[in-house]
């Protein structure tokens, strides 16, 4: 087992994108600089949309101007077409990712686009950021289960598979969008990708819905993945897809990791004051399962009550 796990922040995104408030940018880089001092090294920090679409995410431009540790903090941003790719090369991104959605009601509902449009889409932003020398990561969005068409076959996701890696993608990003997977399905779909490429060249991306983002974290580290996506506090739930609540919580996964003896270079308690400032700036408590339970080391550790 490689005992070296790379944890990819997606609050500063994936986290915010579905917020009912608007945070500024300066609200956004406090958030990152938190968890830069909490041990992340690896973080979405935007996407470039339209901000009529997604409005918590403008001014990406200018917070990708501001972004702190970038020598040595791998940020990447989300692009959905060919002109959200322009602006973040712009901006200097160095990594994009773009997300394809498996089924063909998804895409139409999230950006009116059928799924060889999309799919399309999606090959001509990895050839042109491989040309461009940028990063190109590929999401292969609700992998497991549509909340339009139920449950997706895995031969639809292998196929994209396939062609996300003919087009050149650094990286492919499973994800089970609405929470919907189950340990079973993640260790099934995870061998036959894995059969594709390398397990280097792949990542998981788990959503909490049903209460199972850790088993199938853990599901898919028996693939040999070792690369997780995960947002503090448990932020998160794409704004276009039905019942996508937060994300596998960044604290959760980082104990459960640091507790198995596999290495994150985080800190678990030190994640404590990532998820409060995150409370404090989106004005709402968060806090995945483990939250109770480090705050209460904490305690231990100062001799007082942890105060938010």
């Amino acid at each position: 087992m490689r005992d070296s796990v790379i944890v990819n922040e997606v609050g500063p995104r994936d986290g915010l994108q579905s917020l009912g408030s608007v945070l500024s940018v300066a609200d956004r880089i406090a958030l990152i600089r938190a968890l830069n001092d909490a041990g992340l090294r690896h973080i979405e920090a935007g996407s470039f949309v339209s901000p009529k679409a997604v409005p918590q995410m403008a001014g990406t431009d200018e917070l990708f101007q501001q972004l702190p540790l970038t020598e040595s903090v791998n940020y990447s941003a989300l692009v959905p077409n060919l002109r959200g790719y322009e602006n973040a090369k712009a901006a200097g991104a160095q990594a994009v990712n773009v997300v394809l959605s498996v089924t063909d009601t998804m895409n139409q509902k999230n950006i009116r686009m059928s799924l060889a449009e999309t799919t399309a889409a999606c090959a001509e932003i990895v050839k042109a950021a491989k040309a461009d020398g940028i990063h190109a990561h590929a999401y292969l969005a609700v992998a497991f289960t549509c909340p339009f068409e139920g449950k997706v076959p895995e031969r639809v996701v292998l196929a994209l598979v396939e062609k996300m890696l003919k087009a050149g993608a650094d990286k492919l990003i499973i994800a089970d969008t609405i929470g919907a997977a189950n340990p079973a399905e993640v260790r099934s779909l995870i061998a036959k990708v894995t059969a594709l490429t390398s397990a280097n060249k792949v990542s998981c991306h788990f959503h909490d819905t049903r209460g199972m983002g850790l088993a199938n974290t853990l599901a898919a580290l028996d693939g040999d993945i070792r690369e997780f996506d995960s947002a503090i506090g448990g932020m998160g739930g794409c704004p276009f897809s039905p019942g996508a609540s937060g994300n596998v919580a960044t604290e959760d996964v980082v104990l459960m990791l640091d507790s198995m003896g596999l290495k994150t270079g985080i800190a678990p308690l030190d994640l404590v004051a990532a998820i409060d400032t995150a409370s404090k700036l989106v004005n709402k408590q968060l806090g995945g399962r483990s939250y109770n339970w480090l705050t209460q080391q904490i305690a231990k550790q100062t001799g007082g009550e942890h105060v938010a």
